[in-house]
């Protein structure tokens, strides 16, 4: 069984991007070395191929998942594949039918049905779930961890890391597995659902 790791940034307060889904506030730069050697995957394709990277194994994940707010922001920069080292599948009801690009796979149905399927697969590695907040919701059930990179801003408002009309009080347990702490006070912590290897 392949697993589902919701591998993300996160302000002190909560929010993975700005109200306009902004994430340039990040001090993305300080955990460049750190990301590099442990989640290489994680990088775009364009932002690998700029810093020499691209030849870097994938070490966790083959596969990721977007919502339609992650995938527009390659979408504006004229981006239609932005994890083409990776298989891609990006959740909307609104983008399809057609894929703007043939190695990126829109799926307009149930994502938690899709991500069931995905992680019923023989073999490959694991799956990558990039965000946003609403579709993190909506796989909550099949989340097995959650990477959080805890990064030192406060950013007042934003889109949280689970939010949505699905989301509501519905406490899930996590047990903490390791904590590695930055030079630049950014935290990398990494959690596992309870019941879970």
């Amino acid at each position: 069984m392949r697993k589902l790791t919701y591998y993300v940034a996160l302000t002190v307060d909560g929010y993975i991007a700005g109200p306009g889904g902004e994430f340039d506030f990040f001090p993305m730069a300080a955990t460049m070395e750190f990301i590099n050697a442990h989640y290489p995957e994680t990088m775009p394709t364009a932002a690998r191929t700029a810093l020499g990277t691209d030849g870097l194994p994938n070490q966790h994940f083959d596969t990721c998942l977007q919502g339609r707010g992650s995938y527009e922001i390659a979408l504006k920069e004229g981006v239609t594949s932005p994890y083409a080292h990776l298989r891609q599948y990006v959740f909307s009801r609104t983008l399809g039918p057609e894929s703007p690009d043939p190695a990126v796979e829109l799926v307009a149905a149930d994502p938690l049905a899709k991500v069931r399927e995905l992680k019923a697969e023989d073999g490959g590695l694991g799956i990558w779930l990039v965000g946003g907040g609403t579709l993190a919701t909506a796989l909550l059930p099949e989340i097995d961890e959650l990477i959080v990179k805890l990064y030192p801003v406060v950013a007042g408002a934003g889109i949280r890391m689970f939010e949505g009309p699905d989301a509501g009080f519905a406490p899930r347990a996590f047990t903490l597995k390791d904590v590695t702490t930055l030079d630049s006070g950014a935290n990398v912590l990494r959690y596992e659902r309870d019941g879970q290897g």
